[in-house]
């Protein structure tokens, strides 16, 4: 990570049970190799899946041919 992609992370602090986090931790090395790269991309796989991130950038782009 660079200066300028460390300047522009947000930390935030979550809390998971002991069950949930052995949930989560089991996609160790499939999501990432971190507890913040689980987490990470396990909330954008959930943005993705719902169809959040293609709503959001199809709605960006009616915007700008306007």
């Amino acid at each position: 990570m660079n200066d300028i992609e460390k300047n522009n992370v947000k930390r935030i602090q979550v809390s998971f049970t002991e069950s949930q986090w052995d949930l989560l931790s089991k996609f160790k090395g499939e999501f990432g190799d971190t507890d913040a790269d689980i987490v990470r991309n396990m909330v954008l796989a959930w943005l993705a899946e719902k169809s959040f991130i293609t709503e959001k950038i199809k709605n960006k782009i009616r915007n700008e041919l306007r």
